[in-house]
């Protein structure tokens, strides 16, 4: 089988052209390419599609490659327009044309800002200031992030039903696309299983993504080893270990995923799944409180409903994460396993055990 090739995200991208474009601002000159320091020491070098230099404002655009995952931004062009901020201000970010503009709740970022997540926000922050110690700038910089055409792919992804309008969301948290492959990457499970079943371990955990994979290793002291990069694939996972049983199996992810789960769910995927805002209010009516059940329901993320829920003083995490459990449990059946659930928020904080 060839093997798929990385892409990097829109933030990656992102932070390139805000690289490029705040080294122009201050010497008149673009580099080309330009190299952007990743998460885990990545530093890959990106070439510039665009580069626009005037008084007192600079901008580069970078073409995204996503590698060989079908994403919907593969190819897009995103640009970075820079220029200097008010005194005191430090970096901030702007939406140009084609970049979405948060207007509910239960996202990472407050209502009214820009749609760039966290991490590329970090990263742009963190190229700045190194930009301004090479080259003697300051940091109280204005980053612009457009998209052309943004706004008509954001109707292909589910941001008008999050409540980003406008354009796309800027995302990304290592930089690295990974290629989506399903036979691929059930049989990396099946092989991180069998080798932690060669070395006598006795307890594996499958998580969603690296930050849930973080708090359950540091929770229970579990080597690499012990650590099945399960994505989505929730179901590869129980049904691979009901044939080849490890004592104990933590699932761990983030509340939105463990959701999914929860309502039965075994691929875990936004494509082949959502979220079920009514199974989180009838587990809020469950607790005895009919009325935050209808705020749940009516809520704008699995996010947003714990919110809720937390504000309400209901364990809205472990009735979810129980009830994930149950789920887990059906599928292995008479295996020899013995299985937990911890669920996380995006701030790795566990918000839900069973």
């Amino acid at each position: 089988m060839t093997e798929l090739r990385y892409g990097w995200t829109t933030g990656a991208c992102a932070t390139a052209a805000t690289t490029a474009a705040y080294t122009a601002l201050l010497t008149g000159r673009f580099p080309d390419p330009v190299e952007v320091l990743l998460p885990k020491g990545r530093r890959p070098s990106f070439a510039l599609a665009t580069e626009t230099l005037g008084d007192g404002v600079a901008s580069a655009g970078v073409v995204k490659d996503a590698g060989d995952d079908p994403d919907v931004t593969h190819g897009a062009l995103i640009v970075s327009t820079v220029r200097a901020g008010e005194p005191g201000s430090g970096v901030t970010f702007r939406a140009g044309s084609g970049v979405g503009t948060v207007t509910l709740p239960g996202l990472p970022l407050p209502v009214g800002e820009p749609a760039i997540n966290p991490v590329p926000r970090r990263l742009m922050t963190e190229a700045v200031e190194r930009v301004a110690r090479e080259h003697g700038g300051g940091t109280d910089v204005v980053v612009e992030i457009s998209i052309p055409d943004g706004e008509e792919m954001a109707r292909h992804t589910w941001n008008p039903r999050l409540g980003i309008v406008g354009g796309l969301s800027v995302l990304g948290t290592t930089g690295v696309v990974v290629p989506y492959s399903c036979s691929a990457w059930i049989d990396s499970i099946r092989r991180g299983v069998d080798v932690a079943r060669a070395l006598g371990h006795t307890h594996v955990a499958g998580a969603v993504g690296s930050t849930s994979e973080r708090v359950v290793a540091e929770l229970y002291g579990l080597p690499e080893t012990a650590l099945l990069d399960m994505g989505d694939f929730a179901g590869a996972v129980l049904k691979y270990l009901r044939r080849h049983p490890v004592p104990r199996l933590t699932l761990a992810g983030g509340f939105a995923k463990l959701s999914k789960l929860a309502a039965g769910h075994l691929d875990l995927h936004s494509k082949r799944s959502q979220v079920d805002l009514g199974l989180l209010a009838e587990l809020a009516e469950g607790a005895g409180r009919p009325r935050l059940a209808v705020s749940v329901r009516q809520a704008n993320t699995a996010l947003h409903a714990l919110e809720l829920a937390q504000a309400e003083g209901v364990p809205l995490g472990d009735l979810v994460a129980e009830r994930a459990r149950r789920t887990a449990a059906g599928v292995l059946g008479d295996a020899p396993v013995t299985v937990d659930v911890v669920a996380v928020d995006r701030a790795g904080t566990i918000v839900g055990r069973a």
